[in-house]
């Protein structure tokens, strides 16, 4: 059974490779390392005994895309991470985010058309829910009008797998709506790598933690929350992964009841801002320099998943505490910075 992970060295990617590899299929990673490095296919390899097949090339080629399918039909199911990911710059560059997200996504479903059957896991996101009218927010809310370019490709991107699923009798599909991925793998073999400046939340506080970052910046403290802090659904990476694998087993066992589901994946259970700082500070015994600035156009109030659907349908639930999921992106950032 072999099974191909785009952006599989990625945050999220290389865990649910590393998940994938546990139960004992097949995994072939196409990923471009703009936003990822090679070195991950050590730690894949250090944690599961088995190095993965690896193509490095940009899924924006076309014609690389349709040779690399020929290359690989028996290919049974895609896993599909490879996007860019960051917010603020979607902004300031939504065509590089358009042509990246969308482009390949369509390339990819042109080349499983053509197949008499095959799987498709989308990597989602919570942002297609903008601010929910109600907590905690269930798969049949409304989907608003997106906040940057990158979410809006989320929306697009889930619109345009349900047309081609309307249309393709072959093509099984499932959209995992995944709400704050954090942490790292228990061996601190693979985590989060971001390249330059972090972009969430938890590898900023542990940046500055162990004084590679100056402060941190809480962007507002005035918001309608116990704290006055945002509040968002910060989900264990390892957890998240194997969501991806339990929906793939879905598909590749025929229990799906639509050939396009979706599903939210999260713990159920919002933390603000200053209660994640307090859960570095309690695991790591340091304290933590952060300062209170204005607020950040575009933030949401609050965000936290209703899971029930994916406990029930796909007998996943979140197993990590928040402090448990901390420890292991503190484990992760000391050895990567021991490393040098």
């Amino acid at each position: 059974m072999k099974i191909l992970v785009t952006g599989g060295l990625g945050f999220i990617g290389s865990h649910t490779v590393v998940e994938l590899q546990n139960e004992g299929l097949e995994v072939v990673i196409i990923d471009d390392c703009s936003n990822s490095s090679e070195t991950v296919l050590e730690g894949i390899k250090a944690i599961t005994g088995k190095m993965p097949q690896f193509e490095k090339f940009d899924l924006k080629e076309k014609a690389l895309v349709e040779d690399f399918f020929k290359r690989h039909q028996d290919i049974q199911g895609v896993i599909h991470f490879a996007a860019s990911k960051a917010v603020g710059e979607s902004v300031s560059n939504p065509l590089r985010y358009y042509e990246n997200n969308i482009g390949t996504l369509v390339y990819i479903l042109k080349e499983l058309v053509k197949k008499n059957r095959a799987q498709f896991i989308f990597s989602s996101s919570c942002t297609v829910y903008g601010q929910a009218d109600k907590m905690p927010i269930t798969e049949d809310a409304p989907i608003k009008p997106a906040e940057s370019p990158y979410g809006n490709t989320k929306q697009m991107g889930e619109e345009i797998l349900a047309d081609t699923c309307k249309v393709t009798p072959g093509l099984q599909a499932i959209s995992l709506r995944y709400f704050n991925p954090m942490g790292a793998h228990p061996s601190a073999k693979i985590g989060e790598l971001p390249i330059g400046v972090p972009q969430n939340l938890v590898p900023f506080i542990t940046q500055t933690g162990i004084g590679i970052r100056e402060q941190l910046s809480v962007f507002g403290n005035d918001y309608p929350t116990s704290d006055g802090t945002c509040i968002r659904d910060y989900i264990y990476v390892v957890d998240l992964a194997k969501a991806h694998v339990l929906a793939l087993q879905r598909l590749l066992k025929a229990r799906n009841t639509d050939n396009y589901e979706v599903f939210n994946v999260g713990t159920g259970t919002g933390s603000t801002v200053l209660e994640v700082i307090q859960s570095f500070e309690k695991v790591s015994g340091v304290k933590l320099n952060y300062k209170i600035v204005p607020r950040r156009p575009g933030d949401i109030t609050k965000a936290y998943a209703d899971t029930t659907k994916a406990n029930t349908i796909l007998g996943w639930k979140a197993q990590y505490s928040l402090d448990e999921a901390m420890k292991s992106a503190w484990d992760w950032e000391q050895v990567i910075r021991a490393k040098g």
